[in-house]
């Protein structure tokens, strides 16, 4: 890892109260330098035994608490991991855009451009999350079939 990375990391644990660990160093390195969500058994496959299991949810389980990255289920319910904006907190994530899920490739990206409009909820009602899944073919492997 660069030394600018590794600051940057760092400052992201600092800001939200976290230690400085290899594990969690090494599980921000490789999120952010992804251009899709990432799932846990692809985080242990690139990894390796470098970091346990049962460390890595932790890790994971963590930093979607602290607002540092959003969880999005697929279209087969595997739970992968994007980093979030800047402007995410622990009680305030800002992850209302959606996500794209090809069904060629798998892999499942954030389009941050494209935002999930305001609801309007009944009265009694209080959103925590909201997640829309869009599934079709992403460019990448619509340029390989054509």
């Amino acid at each position: 890892m660069e030394n600018i990375k590794i600051q940057k990391y760092e400052d992201l644990l600092l800001k939200n109260g976290l230690k400085r660990t290899g594990a969690r160093l090494q599980v921000l390195d490789v999120l952010s330098n992804r251009n899709s969500a990432t799932s846990q058994p692809y985080l242990e496959n690139i990894i390796g035994k470098a970091i346990d299991r049962v460390t890595l949810y932790r890790i994971l389980k963590t930093f979607e608490e602290k607002g540092i990255i959003h969880r999005i289920l697929d279209n087969q319910g595997t739970a992968n991991y994007a980093i979030c904006s800047n402007s995410c907190t622990a009680h305030n994530h800002h992850d209302e855009h959606v996500h794209f899920n090809c069904n060629n490739c798998l892999k499942v990206y954030c389009l941050a451009e494209t935002k999930i409009p305001p609801l309007k909820m009944p009265a009694g009602f209080e959103v925590y999350s909201m997640n829309l899944i869009v599934s079709g073919i992403c460019k990448d492997c619509k340029q390989h079939t054509n």
